[in-house]
């Protein structure tokens, strides 16, 4: 295994353990709740938006390892962007995690959520590791559920 995928690793595993911003807002936000009937994944995103622009994420649940640091994952790396930046930010995760395995994947625009390249490995993952983003989505266009399925 190379430097980068253990470094990788390790941040999956850093996140799945001590997930940030972990917990409900004390605000008035929206809200959505999704689940990933494959694995069990149960999450609840909470976002407070002003101006177009995310101000404060949480999020609580029960899930796997990779659906627990990509949701601790997603609220660092949204918080602080518009609308249109998150909207391309989802886009470009998710063709990283459903890239075919001989695709190249550049980890630059990603920063830290490149860790979550690896999934590609496993299809059946990928859901653990998009359903916090599906549901931020559902969140920021007012949905009150999604589901993987």
């Amino acid at each position: 295994m190379s430097d980068l995928q253990n470094l990788y690793q390790e941040l999956l595993l850093d996140h799945s353990r001590k997930p940030r911003n972990f917990g409900e807002l004390d605000c008035e936000c929206a809200r959505a709740e999704g689940y990933n009937p494959l694995c069990g994944d149960e999450i609840t995103v909470f976002l407070q938006m002003r101006d177009g622009v995310v101000s404060q994420v949480g999020f609580t649940g029960k899930g796997c390892a990779i659906s627990t640091a990509s949701a601790s994952l997603m609220t660092e790396s949204i918080k602080g962007k518009t609308t249109a930046e998150v909207a391309a930010l989802f886009e470009q995760l998710h063709e990283c995690v459903t890239a075919p395995l001989d695709a190249e994947i550049d980890p630059e625009p990603l920063g830290k959520l490149a860790a979550l390249a690896g999934v590609r490995r496993f299809p059946m993952r990928v859901k653990c590791a998009s359903l916090a983003w599906h549901t931020m989505r559902a969140a920021m266009s007012g949905d009150e559920s999604v589901t993987t399925e």
